[in-house]
């Protein structure tokens, strides 16, 4: 009997995961700003989703709460040497408490469950989950250390839980740190911006992607590496998500109804709004042509396609034609479209076959037309 194969290993959660790549430049900042005495009490850490930045948060958190009192951690020599790394080994018992969130000194705020079987989070949150961070910092740490905590994501605060946040860092407690990861940093209150230490990481690069699906998938064929690091745009965590909902074949069959314009087959058209209906697909390619297009008209507002990197063969000679038939602009307004029509299906639970049959009209109608419909 054939042996079945092991299961591919899973991106560990950013509190169990002791490995990061590509943020050095932010370590080095936070590292500089602790041995120099003048360190922030509150970090902003920003930049694209999927790209490390709670896990960076983690290893900033476990690493403050690692720090003694300076009088107990000195001996007849001094203090420590200044640390140099904010690596810490999964075994440590620091890395095991916070990853079981049994550290006395350390709070994690996430957007709660909605439901009593935690299977669906709110979809912000509120000033109920923040309340008590105030009188949490504010205590005397439990260990002779700090007290940290990490707020996954601030900018899914409601209002009233940005407030309550403000007002923590308008008198920030002493040997405390707050953690702030944002997606989408501009939806944050300026006040809660401005009273923090912000750190912008950068997206990863393919070869990064393409090292990290090494790690985590080594089962994935080298072509499939290769493409689902271009989709990704620089999101290991986009990357996963799409190998795991078959990302790169459903963007090979919407390159190819896409090949039809400015007549779409209507056959394949419904054949691939059809598998819309099926789990998360409507999500995946949706994002997918909302990112094909506006990668389309970048390069096309630039004023060519030389620099267009491939996901699939053929995929250069298709974003020219279209872009033959309508300006950048037009087929930004198409984008525009497709966003919103994709945002409003998942507010108000519209039909998913319908609505990706309509914004692939409205591609197939800009290609015909010169304009969006």
């Amino acid at each position: 009997m054939a042996l079945r194969a092991p299961d591919p290993p899973d991106v560990p959660e950013p509190r169990l995961n002791p490995y990061l790549m590509a943020h050095e430049a932010a370590e080095k900042d936070y590292l500089s700003a602790w041995s120099s005495g003048r360190l922030a009490h509150a970090w902003l850490i920003c930049g694209p989703r999927g790209i490390g930045k709670a896990t960076l948060a983690y290893r900033m958190a476990r690493h403050a709460l690692a720090q003694k009192d300076a009088d107990s951690s000195a001996d007849m020599f001094g203090a420590p040497p200044a640390p140099t790394s904010l690596t810490m080994s999964a075994e440590d018992p620091i890395f095991r408490r916070v990853a079981s969130l049994g550290h006395g000194d350390f709070r994690i705020i996430e957007r709660g469950w909605s439901d009593s079987k935690q299977t669906k989070r709110k979809t912000v949150i509120g000033v109920d989950d923040v309340r008590e961070i105030g009188t949490f910092m504010s205590m005397t740490p439990a260990e002779g250390g700090w007290r940290t905590v990490i707020i996954d994501a601030a900018d899914e605060m409601n209002a009233n839980a940005a407030n309550a946040v403000l007002k923590i860092l308008e008198e920030p407690p002493a040997r405390a740190l707050l953690f702030l990861v944002a997606h989408n940093p501009d939806r944050l209150l300026p006040t809660i911006r401005s009273r923090c230490r912000r750190l912008d990481l950068r997206p990863l690069t393919n070869a990064q992607v393409m090292t990290l699906l090494g790690r985590y998938r080594p089962d994935l064929s080298p072509a499939e590496t290769t493409a689902l690091a271009v989709l990704a745009d620089g999101s290991i965590g986009r990357a996963m998500a799409l190998e795991e909902e078959g990302g790169v074949t459903l963007f090979r069959d919407l390159m190819t109804l896409l090949t039809d314009a400015p007549r779409l087959n209507i056959t394949r058209l419904h054949a691939l709004a059809d598998k819309a209906l099926k789990g998360d697909a409507f999500r995946t390619l949706s994002g997918l042509l909302s990112w094909w297009l506006a990668r389309v008209t970048a390069e096309g507002a630039r004023g060519g396609l030389d620099t267009f990197t491939e996901v699939i063969p053929g995929e250069r000679e298709l974003a020219r034609k279209l872009l033959s038939t309508a300006t950048p602009a037009a087929w930004a307004d198409v984008w525009d479209k497709i966003g919103h029509l994709a945002r409003r299906t998942d507010a108000v639970n519209l039909d998913k076959k319908r609505s990706l049959m309509l914004m692939l009209m409205a591609v197939e109608s800009a290609a015909a037309t010169g304009k969006a419909a």
